[in-house]
């Protein structure tokens, strides 16, 4: 079996990749998805993540705050009731003369030394500390004082002259407390500032993450959707016949392997294509001289050369001139097919009057009009217009024998030549069946027949229409099948004024 040189090109590009040496892209499509997705999640994770930890953070300090400060007003309290427990006791051993009451200054004494010795594990202010210490000295010296009355014949006195020394004590432990309120508020207010900055670092970072994000997201938006965005362009010109663009596809590998047997497709096609057009005019060449035989022999026999025929004879002449003459004009249609898609087809421009080109064609369609009983509604101007007048009268050729075709007998034709400073228009309208709605996006295709065909018409090789267009396309111009809300079909060539 042999290959050909295209399937042999594909096969070695299959086999052998070329190399992603300076490739930008990762080799696998997929690869290129979790790549994408994988660095535009990264910074909204790290963002979370410094959002989770600070917050944590902040909790954990809040937290501590909390407790210092409940330490705080606990002792406050703990400090001042200590105290007024102590003096009331030293009053009631000096009211009652009863010594044995100062046990339960004793006790308050302890539990004051055990709260006094709980703040000093607080993180206090020195200011804060110095009253502390200020405070535990002079209930310390209180007390021993206290301590040395059990052996002295003035106890009371002595007793006496402590309780005055309390009123100091309570001062001091009030200034602690109002210290310790002070630095409660301080703690929250520090707290405050921290929650206002962390929701600042937050922000901060929001802004900018999310724009980073949005750049990364289109960046990598662009990045996957570019070769797909190219194999969708590549399979639409494929299916649009535009096989002469080669096809180049960006991305990953396996993208990029699709894209080389897309082309290889392509150029596979354009073989086809060319094969396909050189058998045309092969074969339309071929068939045109046994076809001028069979004119120019039923010419003969229909003028009577041969000697006079009868009426069976004649009717039979008739129809092999009538036969010959519509397979000539399906060969020419064939041939000026394959003349474009050769490239052949070179316009020969001149300015001509398009009424004269119109009023030619009509003239030339005279028997089909009048066989059916058409009539002819014209309204145009007389416009000079440079072009190939040969293709553009064929072009209205084809138009208005469609019309005719698809025109019920007795019928309107209408015909419209207009201008202004940027086109020409050219407008038939019939009253015939319409354009079939499945038919409307392929009726320019080449030989694509049409769903409503007059059973009484010869079915054409469907590249009237294919024809035109292309003539139109040549001279810059187009042709538009118009909505038409009556019956019939709306056919409309436009013209540039100014065409190369």
């Amino acid at each position: 079996m042999t290959v050909n040189a295209d399937t042999a090109d594909f096969l070695i590009n299959t086999e052998h990749p070329i190399s992603s040496k300076h490739q930008r892209y990762p080799k696998s499509f997929l690869k290129l998805i979790l790549l994408g997705f994988s660095l535009v999640g990264a910074p909204l994770i790290a963002a979370l993540i410094y959002s989770a930890i600070t917050i944590d953070s902040l909790a954990e300090r809040s937290h501590e705050t909390i407790y210092q400060a409940t330490e705080i007003t606990h002792g406050n309290r703990v400090l001042a009731d200590e105290v007024l427990a102590m003096e009331r006791s030293l009053r009631q051993a000096v009211i009652l003369s009863d010594l044995s009451l100062l046990e339960g200054y004793i006790h308050s004494h302890e539990k004051f030394e055990k709260t006094a010795e709980n703040f000093t594990k607080l993180p206090l202010h020195a200011e804060h500390q110095l009253l502390l210490e200020k405070m535990r000295l002079s209930e310390l010296i209180i007390y021993r004082e206290i301590l040395k009355i059990k052996d002295s014949p003035d106890s009371l006195t002595i007793l006496q002259i402590q309780i005055e020394s309390f009123t100091k004590l309570l001062a001091a432990v009030e200034d602690f407390k109002n210290l310790g309120n002070i630095l409660i508020n301080r703690y929250a207010n520090e707290m405050l500032e921290t929650a206002n900055q962390v929701r600042s670092n937050i922000e901060i970072q929001l802004l900018a993450v999310i724009p980073f994000v949005i750049f990364l997201a289109i960046m990598f938006s662009i990045l996957i959707t570019r070769p797909i965005k190219q194999i969708d362009e590549a399979i639409y010109n494929l299916g649009q016949g535009e096989l002469l663009k080669p096809i180049n596809v960006t991305g990953p590998q396996n993208l990029k392997q699709l894209g080389k047997r897309l082309d290889w497709l392509r150029r596979r096609l354009l073989k086809l294509e060319k094969q396909k057009n050189q058998f045309l005019r092969h074969i339309s060449h071929e068939l045109k001289t046994p076809l001028t035989a069979i004119r120019e022999g039923a010419d003969l026999l229909a003028e009577g050369v041969t000697g006079n025929l009868s009426k069976k004879q004649q009717l039979i002449a008739d129809i092999l001139h009538s036969s010959s003459l519509q397979l000539q004009k399906r060969i020419e249609d064939l041939l000026s097919y394959s003349a474009i898609q050769a490239a052949e087809a070179a316009l020969v421009k001149q300015p001509i009057s398009l009424s004269k080109i119109l009023e030619d064609t009509l003239q030339n369609q005279n028997l089909s009009i009048m066989s059916k009983k058409l009539k002819i509604i014209r309204n145009h101007q007389d416009i000079v217009y440079e072009c190939d007048a040969e293709k553009i009268q064929t072009i209205i050729d084809n138009l208005l024998s469609n019309a005719i075709k698809f025109s019920p007998p007795c019928s309107n034709i209408e015909i419209k030549i207009s201008h202004d400073k940027k086109c020409v228009k050219l407008d038939i309208k019939d009253s015939g069946a319409g354009i079939h709605k499945l038919d409307r996006d392929k009726i320019f295709e080449p030989f694509y027949q049409g769903q409503s065909i007059p059973d009484t018409h010869v079915k054409g090789t469907g590249l009237g229409l294919s024809i035109a267009q292309e003539f139109a396309l040549a001279h810059g111009g187009r042709i538009f099948l118009m909505n038409f809300p009556e019956p019939g079909s709306y056919f409309r060539l436009v013209l540039p004024m100014q065409n190369n």
